[in-house]
């Protein structure tokens, strides 16, 4: 099981394949901590929202706003994360306009190679920091990053930046948002997979990257939606010989024999998950619920819970 410190660092980045249930896993996390008390922030990134409808709340756009008790949530654009980074590095809201609002510079902006993704993530990086009233603004921020490519095009951008940028302001950001992301004190990159052939097969090849190329502290492995193994092997083979007989009985045996064969192959890609990564591993069930939304998140936090402690 991941250690008792998950939910005690600063920022938990979550990812994995499209499709698996980041958001999901993102709500849950956020959920949790929110019940010890803690002031959670949940960003996304240049994306169709999805963690205020799963907490049952508008839309936050990119402004912060409340979700939930505990718990904000904002979709961080790039025209508002360049707003915000401008009126923070200079200061004065009429430079902004004269400097940021200029349509030359703004065409000179958009094509400067990763700017984009350094001005989000280092929004996201300055709410991580961020204070008020002597105590920082946040005891929690959760990253539901992008899925799995785009999470280490965006999450690589400080290191290739402080390695290649002239000594200066960039350069000195570039590197305290790489340190920042480094430091095992401070953050933790969690996985999410589903118990398939391809989402096991790129959260492999993603693990390496966080490990070869990013340097992030890796912090959990979250196998999603793992269906319930509900057969003995003896039960099984009664079920297949009773498939053959007619309705209602057959079809019912046939229906339960797709289900445990559809189990037994979670299981194998679920171990195979677990040993090639090599990380602490919340299993999390697959949830028969028929609209997916605050309930659903709710369950897959009680079921999160004993295996972060």
């Amino acid at each position: 099981m991941p250690g008792p410190s998950l939910l005690d660092k600063r920022l938990l980045i979550v990812t994995g394949k499209g499709g698996v249930g980041k958001s999901s896993v993102s709500a849950a996390l956020a959920l949790l901590a929110a019940r010890r008390g803690k002031r959670v922030l949940v960003c996304e990134v240049n994306a169709q929202e999805r963690v205020a409808p799963l907490l049952g709340a508008p839309l936050a756009g990119p402004v912060v706003r409340q979700a939930a008790p505990g718990i904000s949530t904002v979709n961080v654009t790039p025209p508002e994360a360049m707003r915000e980074y401008g009126l923070m590095v200079l200061k004065f809201r009429t430079i902004y306009e004269a400097v940021f609002e200029n349509r030359v510079v703004r065409f000179f902006l958009r094509v400067v190679p990763s700017l984009a993704e350094l001005v989000m993530l280092g929004k996201i990086l300055h709410e991580v920091r961020a204070e008020e009233g002597g105590r920082r603004r946040w005891d929690l921020v959760v990253l539901d990053a992008p899925a799995t490519g785009h999470a280490v095009q965006l999450l690589r951008v400080p290191a290739a930046l402080a390695d290649t940028v002239p000594a200066g302001p960039l350069r000195r950001e570039a590197e305290r948002m790489r340190d920042l992301l480094v430091d095992p004190a401070v953050t933790s990159l969690s996985i999410v997979t589903l118990p398939e052939e391809m989402p096991v097969s790129e959260s492999i090849d993603l693990d390496a990257q966080v490990r070869g190329v990013l340097g992030i502290p890796r912090g959990a492995l979250f196998v999603n939606a793992m269906p319930e193994g509900r057969f003995s092997a003896e039960e099984r083979a009664r079920l297949e010989r009773l498939a053959a007989e007619p309705a209602p009985l057959g079809p019912a045996a046939r229906a339960a024999v797709l289900q445990a064969e559809r189990a037994a192959e979670a299981t194998r890609y679920a171990a195979r998950a677990r040993a090639a990564l090599d990380l602490p591993a919340v299993v999390l069930p697959l949830l028969p619920v028929p609209v997916w939304g605050r309930e659903a998140v709710e369950r897959l936090a009680a079921a999160m819970e004993p295996g972060i402690a």
